[in-house]
């Protein structure tokens, strides 16, 4: 590659990405808006800047299509799984149970929020604890916007190790580490270690949105312990089995809230009214629904999704026939004027649709379907009405996926990622493993996924660590702990939230909520870094 690294281009190629929070924060736009706008500059840049062709920038944008329908059905999926449950008034049943459990309402938002969201991050990942976790807490009187922000940053500590070590296994073979040598489990102790930080700082924060002061100092016990079995469990974990790393502790953590809820301090019903987090109309218990519906039943799509997951991804012979099936597309090569290559694929970013989460959460959706209908809990044409509202819903937020994420493919095929990366190494020599989080944290805010985010950036970070002579398994730790905690800010993440949160369009307030938190951690993270290495 031959590309200039010059101050003018690299200007030139973080154009897109400036365009495209200024619209989302500074003037509001939704996303289905601003994606377009930033990916019609990115194509741009490739054609005049970049010396691509327009058969390169087409190409690029077919395989970001492809990327972001593996992303949609899983949107379509969750909302039908909310859709069901919507039907049904099951959210009333959780909402009355889990307020049995957890009368306390600072704990019972950390659960839903903070603890069950990062057991689907454990299990699913790819934007489910979103989707499904914004409804959830809506349905306990949290405001539509919160709803979003909180499980946003709840999950992602757990983005790393989460979906059985998906994004971990990525960083792994993006920069050559063999599992289980020494350098693989130093790696993923220093990845695990800032993980920890930042989980601990997540339970703090959320009750922080809760109620202030106040809040965190009647929360800091829960989520001290929480934060001991989630980050702590974690860590203990990353050098035994990554695979489970983040499930195992996640499992032991629901047991542990509810074990909590049983403690003096917060078996009694407690709550702050003039909390900015709740709607001010908390839903009461004699609200509850009378159809004789019970909370096990209520949850059971859930249970099921748990079920399905754990089968068919932890037993071997089972993932092994299941996943002998997939679908993928032959693209063939590009290059650029410069020599930037794209090798040609027979098969590019191949789908297992029977090991996918979409289908997962299919599977739970109609078995909820047929259960609640069968009780007649579902009035006839309910059904359809489900399908109807999750079509609905998801076609928007498909305009706004397909935009951000066909924005990444043609930003890294015209090299543009590269020369945005390679620039900020180039000036800042051995500083740069201060920015290591952040191009982690790039790569997962554009293509709204950790393992994408390791496979885009995890052998440069280890190159540019070695030839800059420092801690090769600190940065990489890095990398990947900045992956999880951009998914927080991710546009495409934060349209799933939107989307079953019934609040699309407001994307730029839930970025602007969410960066307020991530930024400064990042930065945090950047000075832990330089001081480790």
């Amino acid at each position: 590659m031959s590309i200039p690294i010059t101050p003018f281009l690299w200007m030139i190629t973080i154009l897109p990405i400036l365009i495209l929070l200024i619209l989302m924060v500074r003037f509001q736009w939704g996303a289905i808006e601003a994606a377009p706008a930033a990916l019609a500059v990115t194509a741009l840049n490739g054609v005049v800047f970049y010396r691509a062709d327009l058969e390169l920038i087409a190409v690029e944008s077919a395989k970001g299509i492809w990327s972001a329908l593996t992303i949609l059905v899983i949107v379509w999926t969750a909302v039908l799984l909310y859709q069901v449950g919507n039907e049904t008034n099951a959210f009333s049943v959780i909402r009355d149970g889990m307020k049995r459990y957890l009368p306390n309402e600072l704990l019972l938002v950390l659960s839903l929020g903070w603890v069950f969201t990062s057991f689907l991050q454990g299990i699913t990942g790819f934007g489910v604890p979103v989707a499904v976790g914004a409804p959830l807490l809506i349905g306990i009187g949290v405001n539509p916007l919160w709803a979003v922000v909180i499980p946003l940053l709840g999950q992602s500590w757990g983005n790393t190790y989460g979906t059985l070590g998906a994004a971990w296994d990525a960083l792994a073979m993006s920069a050559g580490m063999e599992a289980g040598s020494p350098e693989y489990f130093r790696t993923a102790l220093y990845a695990a270690l800032f993980l920890w930080v930042w989980n601990l700082v997540l339970g703090l924060v959320i009750c922080w949105f809760y109620g202030r002061a106040r809040a965190v100092c009647k929360g800091l016990p829960a989520v001290l312990v929480l934060s001991v079995v989630q980050g702590g469990g974690e860590l203990f974990m990353s050098q035994i089995n990554t695979t489970t790393a983040c499930f195992l502790p996640a499992c032991i953590s629901l047991i542990a809230v509810l074990l909590l809820g049983r403690l003096p301090l917060y078996r009694e019903d407690w709550r702050m009214e003039d909390s900015p987090v709740m709607s001010g109309q908390r839903p009461r218990q004699e609200d509850a629904v009378k159809s004789g519906m019970s909370f096990v039943q209520a949850i059971l799509p859930y249970v099921l999704l748990t079920a399905i997951t754990l089968v068919v991804l932890m037993v071997g012979p089972v993932k092994q026939l299941l996943g002998s099936f997939s679908i993928g597309f032959a693209f063939p090569e590009t290059a650029t004027g410069y020599g930037f290559v794209n090798p040609a694929v027979d098969s590019f970013s191949p789908i297992s649709p029977f090991t996918h989460a979409s289908m997962f959460l299919l599977l739970s959706a109609l078995a909820g379907l047929f259960y609640y209908k069968k009780h007649g809990w579902i009035t006839p044409g309910g059904g359809k009405r489900a399908l109807a509202r999750s079509v609905s819903m998801t076609i928007p937020s498909g305009i706004a996926v397909i935009g951000l994420v066909a924005m990444s493919r043609v930003m890294s095929g015209t090299g543009q990622t590269a020369v945005l990366a390679n620039g900020i190494a180039q000036v800042m020599g051995k500083s740069y493993v201060f920015l290591s989080p952040f191009v982690g944290m790039f790569g997962s805010f554009m293509t709204g996924s950790n393992m994408s985010s390791n496979i885009l950036f995890g052998e440069f970070q280890q190159m540019t660590s070695q030839v800059l002579g420092v801690n090769t398994a600190c940065v990489l730790g890095a990398q990947t702990a900045g992956g999880s905690i951009g998914s927080a800010i991710s546009p495409s993440n934060i349209v799933l939230g939107t989307t079953t949160a019934n609040i699309l369009g407001r994307e730029g307030e839930v970025l602007r909520k969410t960066s307020c938190i991530v930024i400064p951690i990042a930065l945090a993270m950047g000075v832990l870094v330089y001081l480790f290495v």
